[in-house]
């Protein structure tokens, strides 16, 4: 037999030998289904869970290198399941074991991927994936997963979340903290679950551990919280190392945050020669000092191009202005920079913030680089201070969007700094002002509709809009205003400047709606209402906030001629709702010889509190059977 033969059999030979007893037992099966009934919707369980975190001085003795390693025992609760398993790493760490094997501890015969991580938040690095694809063939079997870690500087340590996407059974993290180093564990939203914590000392260090039980997966819902405000996890705040009777400070206080921040700024080759002429001709015409600031912030809105994809130090360093200029395109923090220093050239007192959106639950109190995701500018006139982020394309100068309104903003200020909040703006000023007067032409409901966008629903509305293709606008307006529904015709449409981010938009149009009519003898059945504004939300199985994309105002008047000939026999009930996150209000009223439904929805705080999800059920139930009621006419 030829070598390569004979190399060949002694491989399939070693698979098998490898995969020799793999299935399940009895007792994995018992197991998996029991878990499956408890967690119907996961298909994996992490049966069994240790992390281990350690800390050790870098050889160059500037900073304290973390050491993080994880040995899981996964199993398939479901009948098959493929998932993968993953870890994200960057300029900043090594993955130096990503490992999978059968139950058994043989090498499983599954090979890891390495990419880059692309994704559509904010704050993001020069981040890489490795994983697994991994094949879970029955129910009950079990892979043995494993990862060592290291990361070069503790700074960029910042959490450990306790929850996975799988639910967690059993789990032990052991963090061991050396005499040497200064090192503060913060607990967050640990109520509720089955989570013990034992501290035991020696003459070396400080050994925490936590034991946590029967931890349910990461609920996937969508309009939900951040992840910090509502998983248990612990967060780290390195304050100092010594080393040789020599003290290094790290996060101590803010300041020192604040003073890491300004290294990077400072270290930067910003040379604003290169966008001069730039800034001479958008300011050349301006009348006023508010026009030469719109001019400036409208033109990076509207000419870079925004990347989630970031280079620097951990994703944290700006990139010079003049590159994001000549390149057209930049992440938040290169858009902020170059905000900055055009505003500079044009005169005015410009500085970069760096902010957490309201999707981080920290603030400034914890000096950590968790704290912020995003950076922003801010022009101080006259003592008031105007914030801008160019990541936002269609915000209005002196408006600010939900997402940073009342979150602390951290504000460069030479070698000190200033700690400010970003004004916030009730659900008013983000109206959204629906008429239409319908008459009735043999079953169809034809009449004039006009519309108004004001504050964030004015800027989401022109978003959406201008993301289209040039060439398909006015297909993309129908698509917009229809949402593709063939029974809902559109034509005639009119609107206001849509390139003017400082007026409200205004639209209005001829529509014929179909298939909302029927005739029976002598009697009409009519459904009004067309748009059935939130009859989406489901409280049956939510388990989280919802946080709507910012505070909403919807107000809505359908006005329908009543045929002659005809009264009324029946109207749907009136309904009016009052909570403290939402006031809601549908009501139905006959004047001069019409019908006039009027709605209003009021989400005064952009969200619905999970405390509150029993009533909010029979609220939003009571106005989906409002919806499905007909108004009923009879001659």
């Amino acid at each position: 037999m030829k070598k390569s033969n004979l190399l060949f059999v002694f491989l399939i030979s070693l698979n098998m030998w490898s995969q020799k007893n793999t299935e399940p037992s009895p007792t994995e099966i018992k197991t998996a289904k029991e878990l499956r009934e408890k967690f119907d919707k996961s298909d994996v369980a992490i049966l069994k869970s240790t992390e281990n975190v350690s800390f050790e001085i870098a050889k160059d003795k500037k900073n304290v290198e973390v050491n993080y390693a994880i040995s899981e025992v996964l199993l398939n609760i479901n009948h098959r399941a493929d998932i993968q398993k993953y870890e994200f790493y960057d300029s900043q760490s090594l993955i130096n074991t990503f490992s999978l094997k059968y139950k058994n501890n043989k090498p499983a015969n599954i090979y890891p991927k390495d990419e880059f991580y692309k994704s559509n938040d904010l704050f993001y690095n020069d981040a890489r994936v490795k994983y697994f694809d991994l094949d879970f063939p029955i129910q009950g079997y079990t892979y043995l997963y494993d990862l060592e870690k290291k990361i070069k500087d503790v700074k960029y340590f910042t959490s450990i979340y306790f929850n996975d996407e799988f639910p967690v059974i059993n789990k032990e993290i052991v963090i061991t903290i050396p005499k040497w180093l200064n090192l503060e564990i913060k607990e967050f939203n640990f109520d509720g679950f089955e989570i013990t914590k034992t501290e035991t000392k020696n003459a070396e260090a400080i050994v925490y551990k936590y034991t946590i039980k029967n931890m349910p997966p990461i609920a996937r819902e969508k309009l939900a919280p951040g992840p910090s405000y509502i998983y248990p996890h612990i967060l780290f705040v390195a304050k100092s190392f010594t080393f040789k009777n020599e003290k290094t400070t790290l996060f101590n206080e803010t300041a020192d945050l604040y003073k890491w921040y300004k290294s990077l700024v400072n270290d930067m080759k910003d040379d604003p020669s290169i966008f001069e002429a730039k800034v001479k001709e958008l300011t050349k015409e301006a009348k006023t000092d508010d026009e030469k600031i719109k001019n400036i912030y409208y033109w990076v809105q509207d000419n870079i191009r925004y990347i989630a994809f970031e280079d620097g130090i951990a994703g944290f360093k700006p990139d010079d202005s003049q590159n994001v200029f000549t390149k057209r395109y930049g992440d938040c923090k290169g858009m902020a920079n170059l905000t900055k220093q055009m505003l500079k050239v044009a005169g005015f007192d410009a500085r970069l913030c760096w902010i957490g959106t309201k999707h981080i639950a920290y603030n400034y109190s914890i000096p950590s680089l968790s704290v912020d995701n995003h950076m922003i500018c801010v022009v101080i006139k006259e003592g008031k201070k105007y914030f801008l982020d160019g990541t936002e394309k269609f915000n209005s100068f002196k408006e600010y969007a939900d997402r940073i309104q009342g979150k602390e903003v951290l504000i460069e200020d030479g070698d000190k700094f200033i700690i400010d909040k970003i004004p916030t703006h009730d659900a008013v000023s983000n109206k959204e002002i629906y008429t239409v007067n319908y008459k009735l032409e043999n079953e169809t409901l034809k009449g004039k509709v006009n519309k108004e966008f004001f504050g964030e629903s004015r800027a989401s509305f022109l978003y959406t809009y201008n993301s289209i293709k040039n060439d398909k606008k006015e297909e993309a307006l129908k698509w917009y205003i229809n949402s593709g529904n063939k029974n809902y015709n559109v034509s005639n449409i009119i609107t206001s400047d849509l390139s003017n981010r400082d007026k409200n938009v205004k639209i209005s149009y001829d529509v014929a709606l179909d298939n909302h009519v029927s005739s029976f003898d002598n009697e009409i059945y009519i459904d009004l209402d067309y748009d059935k504004e939130y009859n989406y939300l489901d409280f049956s199985e939510r388990k989280e906030n919802i946080v709507f994309g910012y505070k909403s105002y919807d107000d809505v008047t359908i006005t329908l001629e009543i045929p002659s000939g005809f009264t009324i026999k029946k109207l749907p009930e009136n309904i009016n709702i009052k909570t403290d996150d939402y006031e809601i209000a549908l009501s139905f009223e006959v004047k001069n010889n019409s019908i006039s439904y009027h709605k209003v929805f009021n989400f005064k705080n952009g969200t619905i509190n999970k405390n509150d999800f029993e009533s909010a059920k029979k609220n939003f139930e009571n106005i989906k059977n409002l919806y499905a009621e007909q108004i009923v006419l009879t001659k």
